[in-house]
Formats: structure tokens, C-alpha cells, sequence
């Protein structure tokens, strides 16, 4: 962008990095908030957002002058709403400054005509805005303090240290280690949390307010990559994006990509670029294959991995292939987290998923802010493979139990008896809850849209029974629900929800 001369107080289309030029204001920088060194820059107040940032002046341009060039290049929903905000702002300073005007008539006294001002709710963490005849900003303002960076939407900017980084408050940490209490680098988790020894001998950190879901995430500051955006995986990087991180996406299929990419996420050509991109990579497919191929395959995620950078595998795959996966990272320098989720589509979408990390711990403290985004609690497991162990029998119990349900709804109907009144009596005893319900209803209304797909808990299905045959362990239950699941399977329901083993009763 061309260099041209602006004032505290004009309006303007700033760019910051790679993301798309974006409508803001100049304004006064807060007093304890200096200008980066050597740098000629503006403190500029973004539309839409709640972000500020320094912008060299070479990337700013006047807003009146190039709205229309700007509004050809940017479609997206999230541009449009703060092009709407600009002009919404700029019908209210009309309307003010034609007040102003008609009161210094009326005096006998013409109005000077003076650079808008925005003036919101946002503006309260900011120092008053100043007259811009007051001077312009020049290499003589204060020099940089300490700012942090923000990744909220698709122009990011700064947001300065006024008051000490909090975590969720209600966002719950288990840290699980056979060894050794939290260090204490895991300060910043635990400072508001409490601390309850079991009889295990492990360690537990648990939330002291859990009263409530959601609070206010401070987002890292590490460019964050994602890989996979299936069922869990969309729902994931949408509430990253939420939560102000910077994402960068990939999917085998590349068009799944798009509606992220106008949500502010940016785009990776292949896993080897977004790892080589980005501080903590995570991944979320489908099998112990598509995980291998993820990162050992062609452009994989091995080829992008260099020292100090962090991979974390969600995907739900057995013991033996995290083994292997952690091995691979950790030999090229890489820092390794394995971290599958508990939970459904739904509560992907909802961002309150159940992660069950382990590995290297300062990759789960580095992975806070990420995981209370996507998350409503956190466990860390202790060494890599313990967290593929616990969501394999986890889902290995949930199989075992939809296929129980789905066979007692069949054998009501074959004896008689009504199935709603099955559900009605099921929900008022000690086994009601929202799964129960949620998948009766579905099977009910014949409603098999996919939550989790059938075909990946008959694969946690065979990954359990699998474990258990190397740990010598019995399980009978599982196998036999297996079977139920491969039958339904055969029936054509792999891409259906988990409750469609219901048919593999009744065809």
C-alpha cells in the first residue's frame, strides 16, 4: 500500500500481515502502550473487532477513497458486518456534527468541520481520544513495551498487558501423573484451581468454580495449525477461531477449508507446510492409517516438523500408533502431545468436548487456551499412549451401551410393548441422560444424521478388544457388540450416526 499522510482520528483500511486489508480508525494509543522502534506507524481501532494494532503507514489506506476497490476484493460475512459498522458509525457523527453545526449558527459562530471520532463501549480500555489537531503520531511517540498478540478474526491485532492472563476459570485441569505433583511452570493453570491428592498416588487439578460453562480465554500467542475437518474437527477449529487464535487449516478435501478460511482462518497447501507454519499442530482424522499417512506420507507432517515445534495428535487410533507417532516427532526435534476427545459433533460444535491429553506436559500448558476453547475439561494421562488406553475403553463402554439400548427399543417392539414408554420409564430411572435420550429420539423419528459416525466406534470397538487381547484381558461384552456394529455396517450405516445399529435388529 502507497504511504500517505493520516491523523489521529481519519478513518482508514489497514493491513496487518496476510490477512485482507480491514476498515478501522486512528486513535490514540493507550499511555502506557508504546510505538514499536524505527517503525512510522499508526495505532489503529478495527471495525467489527475488539482488536488494535500498530500499522506501518504504508499499509493503511484513507477509507473513503478506496471503499469501493476494498468492498470488490473481501466478500466475507465478517468484513461485510464491519463495513456495516463503519457506515452505521458514520450516519450517527453525521447526525452529531449537523447538531453541532445548527447550535454555532445560532450563535452566530460557524462550526469547524473535524475528523470523526469513534467513540464505543471498547474504547474504555483506552486513553481519551484526543482532537486530532492536538499533532499527528511521529517516530518521537514513546518506544515498544510488552503487547501480546490476538488472533480474533480476520484482521488480528494487539492487546496490550494492562491486568494479569487468566484462565477459564471454569474450564477443568486433571493432571494425572504417576510421578510427581504439577511443576511449576503449570503456575499459570493452576493459580486459580485446587489441588486434591488420591489414593492413586496421582495428582488431580480441578476447577474450584465449576459453576458455570464458558468464561473469558486469553488466546496464545502461538500460530496454531489443523488438520482434519471432519465431524469434531470442524466444530474445533470454529471455536479456535472464536476464541481469537490464529489458525492455519488443511483438509484433504480442500473445499471444507473455505467456509474457515472466510471465517479469518488462512490456508495450508499440505500438512508438511502447515506444521512447517505453525508453533503447535494438531491433527484429527480418522484411523490409525489415516493418522500414520498424516504425518509419514507424502508432504507429511514429518517433513515440516524442525525443533521446538509441537504436534498434537486427536485422533482416536490404538496405543501402538501414537507410540510410533511420538517417536517419529521427537526424533526430528519435534515436541509430542497426544489429546483424543470425548464427545460428539454437537459438542464439538458446542466446545465442550472432554480432552484427554499425555505426553509432553509443556506441550499441554502450551496448548491451555486452545484446549479451553474447544473444551469444558481437560485430563492429562501422563505418558503417550495412557490417553488412547482411557478413550478406547471410554468408547469401547459407550459401543457397548448403545447397542444394549437399541436392543432393548427392538425387543419392546417384538414383545408388545410400547417404545416411547420404554424411553419415558428409561428417563426417569438412574440411567437418564441427554445421550440416552437424545439417541432414543433419533431412532424413534428415524433420524440417523451423524453425530459420530457408526463406523468409527466399531473401529474403537475392534481397537479395545485388540487391547485387551494383548493385555489379556476378557472382553466379551465388547466383541459382542462388535458384531452388532459390523452387521449394521454391512446394512450400509457406516455413515450414519452410532444409534443406526438399532437396524442390525430389525433387518
Amino acid at each position: 500500500m502507497a504511504t500517505v499522510h493520516l491523523r489521529i482520528g481519519d478513518l482508514v483500511w489497514g493491513k496487518l500481515g496476510r490477512y485482507p486489508p480491514w476498515p478501522g480508525k486512528i486513535v490514540s494509543p493507550p499511555k502506557d502502550l508504546k510505538k514499536p522502534r524505527g517503525k512510522k506507524c499508526h495505532f489503529v481501532k478495527f471495525f467489527g473487532t475488539e482488536d488494535h494494532a500498530w500499522i506501518k503507514v504504508e499499509q493503511l489506506k484513507p477509507y473513503h477513497a478506496h471503499k469501493e476497490e476494498m468492498i470488490k476484493i473481501n466478500k466475507g460475512k465478517r468484513f461485510q458486518q464491519a463495513v456495516d459498522a463503519v457506515e452505521d458509525f458514520l450516519k450517527k457523527a453525521k447526525g452529531k456534527d449537523q447538531n453541532s453545526d445548527s447550535k454555532g449558527e445560532s450563535k452566530g459562530k460557524k462550526t469547524p468541520n473535524k475528523p470523526l471520532k469513534i467513540l464505543e463501549e471498547e474504547d474504555e480500555d483506552l486513553s481519551a481520544l484526543r482532537d486530532p489537531s492536538e499533532k499527528d503520531l511521529t517516530d518521537s511517540d514513546p518506544e515498544p513495551s510488552t503487547i501480546e498478540r490476538l488472533g480474533g478474526g480476520p484482521c488480528s491485532g494487539f492487546k496490550w498487558e494492562s491486568s494479569p492472563v487468566k484462565d477459564d476459570p471454569h474450564f477443568h485441569h486433571f493432571l494425572l501423573s504417576q510421578s510427581e505433583k504439577p511443576a511449576s511452570s503449570m503456575e499459570p493453570i493452576s493459580k486459580r484451581l485446587k489441588i486434591i491428592e488420591e489414593d492413586t498416588g496421582s495428582t488431580s487439578i480441578q476447577a474450584a468454580d465449576s459453576t458455570a460453562i464458558n468464561g473469558s480465554i486469553t488466546p496464545t500467542d502461538k500460530r496454531i495449525g489443523f488438520l482434519g475437518l471432519g465431524l469434531m474437527g470442524s466444530g474445533i477449529v470454529s471455536n479456535l477461531l472464536k476464541m481469537g487464535h490464529v489458525v492455519t487449516v488443511w483438509n484433504r478435501t480442500a473445499e471444507k477449508c473455505d467456509l474457515f478460511i472466510q471465517e479469518g482462518a488462512r490456508l495450508g497447501r499440505t500438512p508438511a507446510e502447515v506444521a512447517s507454519m505453525c508453533d503447535i499442530t494438531f491433527s484429527c482424522v480418522s484411523d490409525p492409517k489415516a493418522a500414520r499417512d498424516l504425518v509419514m506420507g507424502p508432504s507429511g507432517v514429518l517433513q515440516g516438523i524442525r525443533p521446538g515445534k509441537c504436534y498434537v495428535e486427536m485422533s482416536t487410533v490404538d496405543p501402538e500408533t501414537i507410540t510410533e507417532l511420538s517417536q517419529v516427532i521427537t526424533s526430528r526435534g519435534g515436541r509430542f502431545l497426544e489429546a483424543p476427545v470425548a464427545g460428539s459433533q454437537q459438542l464439538s460444535n458446542d466446545g465442550m468436548l472432554v480432552i484427554l491429553a499425555a505426553g509432553d506436559r509443556t506441550v499441554y500448558e502450551d496448548c491451555s487456551s486452545c484446549f479451553q476453547a474447544m473444551g469444558k475439561t481437560s485430563f492429562f494421562l501422563g505418558e503417550a499412549g495412557n490417553a488412547a488406553r482411557m478413550m478406547l475403553i471410554l468408547n469401547m463402554v459407550q459401543g457397548s451401551f448403545m447397542a444394549t439400548i437399541a436392543e432393548g427399543l427392538t425387543l419392546a417392539q417384538a414383545t408388545g410393548q410400547s417404545q416411547q414408554t420404554f424411553l419415558d420409564i428409561l428417563c426417569q430411572g438412574q440411567m437418564a441422560s441427554t445421550f440416552v435420550d437424545q439417541k432414543c429420539q433419533n431412532i424413534l423419528q428415524g433420524n440417523f444424521k451423524p453425530d459420530y459416525y457408526l463406523k468409527h466406534i466399531q473401529k474403537d470397538l475392534r481397537l479395545a478388544i485388540s487391547m485387551g487381547d494383548m493385555a489379556n484381558h476378557p472382553t466379551p461384552m465388547a466383541a459382542a457388540a462388535n458384531e452388532v456394529y459390523k452387521r449394521a455396517k454391512a446394512l450400509d450405516q457406516s455413515d450414519n450416526d452410532i444409534s443406526a445399529v438399532y437396524r442390525a435388529y430389525i433387518h
